[in-house]
């Protein structure tokens, strides 16, 4: 587990360095993701982390942090906020990254959704630390130099193709499509079995940016081809929880 903790500590450490001279009427800047602030955005990523440290040392409480709506929204919604929230934040994502490094790739861990593997737990992890990141990212007009451990969140977004339909109470509309991506690096990577009649091809990134829904799929590089490979880069979603509707075009780009 050392590389994907590992991973997720330096996902958030490009935050927390984009975060650190914010002034304090930075941190009430709205962002285009449900126009959730700076702060907001920063107190959620805090949340998570602390409900995924509860599940990793104590399943039991956090199962039954689960069970109880009032407990899991005082849990998840910390009031820290600017500086002082930065630096809880930044800490307990330390300490978590150090958990996660030292635990059994195929340990389970129970979650909202259905439990994962402590592996593909920290992969969402640092999946959620890059989507919600590049929020900030947008609102201050800043661009992200990514590199090429977004592959972990690649292979979530592949992953995740029939839960994108299941989650939604459709039956998937064909096999998964053959998913060929540009890395940062300009590596290629590709997934599933090659068809010329149903793939997405293009930029790791702007797969990324789909697959989270920091980006609608008519904003980005990919090209599509195929029903299926069209109805799922039109709703896909490679995070637990109940379905959401991607943003609309146009809607979450990056300011001026």
């Amino acid at each position: 587990m050392s590389t994907i903790a590992e991973d997720f500590l330096l996902e958030g450490q490009v935050l927390h360095t984009l975060l650190t001279d914010l002034s304090a009427a930075d941190w009430t800047r709205p962002t285009t993701f449900k126009n959730w602030t700076i702060n907001k955005v920063v107190q959620h990523l805090h949340g998570t982390d602390l409900a995924a440290k509860l599940a990793l040392t104590d399943p039991d409480q956090f199962l039954a942090m689960k069970q109880d709506a009032s407990k899991t929204s005082a849990f998840m919604n910390p009031t820290l906020e600017g500086e002082a929230l930065l630096a809880r934040w930044f800490s307990e994502l330390q300490d978590l990254s150090t958990l996660l490094g030292k635990l059994a790739p195929d340990a389970r861990v129970p979650w909202f959704g259905p439990d994962m593997g402590v592996k593909m737990f920290g992969t969402a992890r640092q999946m959620e630390t890059w989507a919600h990141g590049q929020a900030v990212f947008d609102e201050l007009g800043q661009t992200r130099v990514d590199s090429d451990r977004i592959q972990n969140i690649v292979v979530i977004g592949v992953k995740t193709y029939g839960w994108t339909f299941v989650n939604r109470k459709q039956t998937p509309p064909g096999p998964a499509p053959y998913v060929e991506l540009t890395a940062p690096s300009g590596a290629v990577w590709s997934f599933n079995d090659f068809s010329e009649d149903n793939f997405v091809e293009g930029s790791a990134v702007d797969f990324c940016h789909v697959v989270t829904q920091v980006r609608n799929v008519a904003d980005v590089d990919l090209t599509l081809y195929g029903d299926a490979a069209h109805e799922w880069m039109n709703i896909a979603q490679c995070f637990a929880g109940p379905p959401e509707a991607p943003p609309a075009p146009g809607s979450r780009l990056p300011r001026a």
